[in-house]
């Protein structure tokens, strides 16, 4: 017998957590629904609970303290505008924002969900139909990766336009969870693994993304796809500065987590060596493995150019 599909809208986190621990074999937090809906319309998510998030008041503020701003993970990207400070110091971010989807899926998509976003592949983002007749993948209970004809990893690759932006700035999570309450940097919830791409608990809820207001970033955010709007992105990078020369480079569309490389300024060409070596690339995407490449080099050098400018 099939279980009965629940839906439950909660305004506290503490409702939101004891009703997870309820339901933690088969439940998803919403808060936009843009991606996890979409999911199941496709077959690829059949959690027998949503829990809408979107009721919890504390998870919508922004405000500063002596070191951070702090973005609560349901401020809704189309949103981040209208806050001055985020205007005027991280400017990158709105760009990224901006960049996600369509105007129209922006004033419902949250910057946690984007965050979050469940990673995607060419051959496992389809119907059911879709899905069956070309053969089961192993992110959704086959054998093997149908891009790289391979038994033992799953590609699917970290599409979240904010995030590399983010990391790029080292921003760090707040999470809540059924026990405590911790602070940890945004890139260490991913994994690497197509099929359980982050490390989070399964109840936990972020509760703001945390940007230190002590250094001064210069950043720049490119993002390729086939269309400007409602598209998934097939490459961004996210190259940021600080005054003391050093680099960080994130990119995102390429790898099944972030890509983050490190150094200084005036060794800029090794930079973009080092993030082509660890950019796990494979046929997965509208264009191909060799032109995903081939930009990601353009778009890093340009990027490096013009932090080298500013």
């Amino acid at each position: 017998m099939m279980a009965e599909n629940k839906y439950h809208l909660v305004t506290s986190i503490e409702a939101a957590l004891s009703l997870a621990k309820q339901h933690v074999q088969s439940f998803k937090y919403i808060a936009g629904g843009t991606d996890v809906l979409v999911n199941r319309f496709q077959g690829n998510d059949e959690s027998a609970s949503l829990i809408d998030l979107s009721g919890i008041a504390i998870l919508k503020e922004v405000h500063a303290d002596t070191h951070f701003l702090k973005i609560g993970s349901l401020i809704r990207l189309d949103d981040l505008k209208k806050h001055e400070i985020i205007k005027e110091q991280f400017p990158a971010l709105l760009k990224a924002a901006n960049e996600v989807a369509s105007p129209i899926l922006r004033k419902t998509a949250t910057l946690g969900g984007n965050i979050l976003c469940e990673n995607r592949c060419t051959y496992f983002n389809q119907s059911a139909w879709w899905r069956e007749s070309v053969g089961y993948c192993l992110k959704c209970d086959g054998e093997v990766c149908i891009a790289t004809g391979g038994t033992k990893a799953c590609f699917s690759k970290f599409v979240s336009d904010t995030a590399p932006v983010l990391i790029s700035m080292n921003a760090q999570l707040e999470i809540i969870d059924e026990k405590s309450l911790k602070i940890i940097p945004l890139e260490s919830i991913y994994t690497g693994d197509g099929i359980n791409p982050r490390n989070l608990s399964k109840t936990a809820i972020i509760k703001n993304i945390m940007l230190p207001l002590d250094n001064s970033f210069k950043v720049v955010f490119k993002k390729l796809r086939p269309r400007e709007a409602v598209d998934f992105t097939s490459l961004t990078t996210a190259v940021s500065l600080v005054q003391n020369g050093k680099i960080k480079i994130v990119i995102g569309g390429i790898d099944p987590k972030p890509v983050i490389v490190e150094g200084m300024l005036d060794v800029s060409e090794t930079l973009i060596q080092d993030a082509v070596k660890k950019a796990r690339i494979v046929d997965n995407d509208y264009y191909s493995r060799a032109y995903r490449k081939e930009m990601m080099i353009l778009y890093l050098k340009q990027s490096l150019e013009e932090l080298n400018n500013k």
